[in-house]
């Protein structure tokens, strides 16, 4: 479970963060303060974005404490899968950046989510938990068949967050687009934006997806990229719960980057129902080939 340890260096973590975005997005001071629990158990690779070195919280954990200072919520962190057998009543979100499934145990790792601890979670957001996913919270309990495959099966946690990684290339500068920028924090992308980072293929996209900001791999190197704009970050129901996710993460300049800080926030924001967004499914609109994959 969580311990003391963790929520004193949560709360004591101090990174560079420069999102200033209107209160009305966030709790307001009037308000009570938001709860985010922050899981960051890895089954599988884990990133340096949330690795704890010497005692100290990671670029991802420290960002989002800022964040939370400056907007009324707080984050709760921990690696250990038993939170998801106690109370998440307690929390207004539950924000994942994990790695393989999390119910099998990992040496040098903390314990593992239980069988029952996941269908908590996937009944918590279909019931108006609000759920955000980073980077490689799509690199979480994969859905069975070939890799570089669209499944007809998918694991229920895939169909909830709406996505699924397939493979990464080389770190490199790709073009992120904005489809809508009614989306809290997405005006910035409106032109496009070239971001280096480690882009992530996906597959087996929920057909309701909201698509928010599109990965255009036009020149990029690397089979995998030789396929048509598909989603990086959407919005979607689930059931009575509010899913975002957003494929940013891997590097700490993505962390500290202040647009790419404005877009979580919108991410929080909306999951949290602190604003309101229309999020009808448009992802045979902007993204009409997003199935098609690469080599």
């Amino acid at each position: 479970m969580i311990t003391r340890r963790e929520m004193l260096r949560s709360v004591g973590a101090a990174a560079v963060v420069g999102a200033a975005l209107p209160m009305q997005w966030m709790a307001g001071a009037e308000k009570r303060k938001q709860r985010i629990l922050y899981f960051t158990r890895s089954a599988g690779f884990e990133h340096d974005a949330i690795k704890v070195v010497g005692g100290r919280p990671s670029i991802s954990t420290r960002t989002l404490t800022e964040l939370g200072k400056k907007h009324n919520f707080e984050i709760v962190h921990t690696k250990d899968g038993g939170v998801f057998d106690g109370d998440l009543t307690q929390f207004d979100c539950i924000a994942f950046y994990t790695s393989g499934d999390l119910t099998q145990p990992k040496e040098g790792e903390a314990p593992p989510m239980s069988a029952a601890g996941k269908e908590k979670l996937l009944k918590a957001v279909s019931e108006g938990m609000g759920f955000v996913g980073f980077h490689s919270a799509t690199d979480s309990f994969h859905s069975k068949g070939a890799r570089n495959q669209n499944q007809t099966e998918i694991d229920p946690y895939i169909a909830m967050l709406g996505g699924e990684f397939i493979v990464h290339g080389a770190q490199q500068a790709a073009l992120i687009r904005a489809t809508d920028t009614k989306f809290a924090g997405a005006e910035k992308f409106r032109p496009g934006q070239k971001l280096m980072e480690e882009w992530y293929c996906l597959k087996n996209f929920a057909k309701d997806l909201h698509v928010i900001l599109i990965e255009d791999n036009v020149g990029m190197k690397g089979g995998m990229y030789q396929r048509p704009p598909f989603p990086a970050t959407w919005a979607r129901m689930h059931g009575k719960g509010r899913v975002f996710y957003t494929s940013f993460g891997h590097r700490d300049d993505i962390w500290t980057n202040v647009d790419v800080q404005g877009i979580i926030l919108g991410g929080l924001a909306w999951t949290m129902k602190n604003v309101d967004v229309d999020v009808t499914a448009n992802i045979m609109t902007v993204t009409p080939d997003a199935w098609t994959l690469g080599t």
